[in-house]
C-alpha cells in the first residue's frame, strides 16, 4: 500500500470519526457523567468495535474479489452510491450536535466500556460504511501488512479520537467550541465522501 492510498484512507476515518453521531454522544455521557477515565473505557471499548467491523468486512470483500470480480465490482458501485448518500446528507445537515451532548447519570466502568462496544457493533451504518469504504481499499491490499494497516486504520483512529474527546470534555469551553464547528465538520466530511464516491466509480 503506498502513502498516498493510506493518507486517502486516513483522511476519510477520521472524517468519518468526527462527524457528530450516535458514538459521540455516548462517549460525551460517560465523559461528562463518570470523569475522564469513563470516556476513554467507552472510547477504546467503541474502537474495538469498529476494529471488528473492519476486519470482518475485508475478509468479506477478499472473498467475494478472489471469487467473482463482477460482484465485488457491483458491490463498490453500490458503495460509491451509499458514500454519495453520506456525502449528500452530511453537506446538508445542520451539524445538530448540541442534541448529542446531553449528560447522562454516573455509571461504572464496565456500563462504560459496555455501551461503547455496543453502539459500535449494534449500527448497521457501520458495516455499510466499511463495505462502501473498503470496496476500493481491499484490492490493493492483497499483503498481509497492507491488511493489517487497512484495519488498524479505523480503529486507531476511532480509539484516540474519542479519547481526545473525552479529555477534552473536561473543560467546560470545548463544549462550546465542538458545538459551533460541528457545522464545519459536516461540510468537510461531505465534500470527501463524494470525491471518494467519484473515485470509487472512476477507478471500478
Amino acid at each position: 500500500m503506498t502513502i498516498s492510498i493510506w493518507l486517502s484512507l486516513l483522511l476519510i476515518c477520521l472524517l468519518g470519526a468526527m462527524s457528530p453521531g450516535p458514538s459521540l454522544a455516548v462517549v460525551a455521557k460517560h465523559s461528562l457523567s463518570g470523569g475522564r477515565w469513563h470516556g476513554i473505557v467507552c472510547a477504546w471499548a467503541h474502537a474495538c468495535g469498529v476494529g471488528c467491523y473492519a476486519l470482518f468486512t475485508l475478509l468479506g470483500l477478499a472473498v467475494v474479489l478472489h471469487q467473482s470480480p463482477l460482484l465485488f465490482t457491483s458491490v463498490s458501485y453500490a458503495g460509491a452510491g451509499y458514500l454519495a448518500y453520506l456525502g449528500f446528507n452530511a453537506l446538508r445537515s445542520k451539524g445538530g450536535v448540541a442534541a448529542k451532548l446531553a449528560q447522562g447519570q454516573p455509571s461504572s466502568l464496565f456500563e462504560a466500556a459496555r455501551d461503547g462496544v455496543m453502539i459500535s457493533l449494534f449500527n448497521p451504518k457501520l458495516a455499510l460504511f466499511f463495505l462502501a469504504l473498503f470496496s476500493q481499499f481491499v484490492a490493493v491490499g492483497n499483503e498481509v501488512s497492507s491488511k493489517v494497516i487497512i484495519v488498524a486504520t479505523p480503529l486507531l483512529v476511532d480509539g484516540f479520537w474519542y479519547t481526545l474527546i473525552a479529555c477534552v470534555l473536561s473543560y467546560p469551553r470545548v463544549l462550546s467550541v465542538l458545538r459551533t464547528k460541528a457545522q464545519l465538520i459536516d461540510r468537510l466530511s461531505g465534500i470527501v465522501l463524494l470525491g471518494l464516491a467519484l473515485r470509487v466509480v472512476w477507478l471500478a
